[in-house]
């Protein structure tokens, strides 16, 4: 059974399995978001933490929380995880008093289509933060 819980990403360790995770289910491991900034969680099977992920305040889109990371190991994948860790980071922003989550997808069908299943629609923003192909999705809490 997984279990899911928020961590504290200026925690060593949790530091250094986000980073793990975040090597092992990203092309490119370079581009990886600071674990002491926004609200973290791991998922566990067992005492091994096999996916994660994250949210942040948005520093672009007004009264939004950023997602800005997801990952789960491809033996774990199918399992709905994604899905609940977004639910997670939902809770999360909208008890912090976020009006919606903004996110992004580049190149991942599998992840864009946990957004559709999750309620999120993709939108234009006004000033795009990321890569050129980038998909940009929201959702309001």
């Amino acid at each position: 059974m997984y279990k899911i819980r928020e961590v504290d990403g200026s925690d060593d360790e949790i530091a250094d399995h986000l980073s793990t995770l975040h090597t092992l289910t990203f092309f490119d491991p370079k581009i990886f978001a600071n674990p002491e900034i926004g609200h973290w969680w791991l998922a566990y099977l067992d005492k091994e933490p096999v996916a994660f992920a994250g949210v942040m305040k948005s520093p672009i889109v007004r009264n939004a929380y950023y997602f800005n990371r997801v990952g789960v190991l491809q033996a774990h994948r199918g399992h709905g995880l994604q899905r609940r860790l977004m639910r997670c980071i939902e809770a999360k922003a909208y008890r912090m008093g976020a009006q919606r989550i903004v996110s992004d997808t580049t190149d991942n069908v599998p992840s864009a289509n946990n957004f559709i299943a999750a309620g999120y629609w993709m939108f234009e923003p006004e000033h795009p933060w990321s890569f050129q192909n980038a998909i940009y999705w929201t959702k309001s809490l």
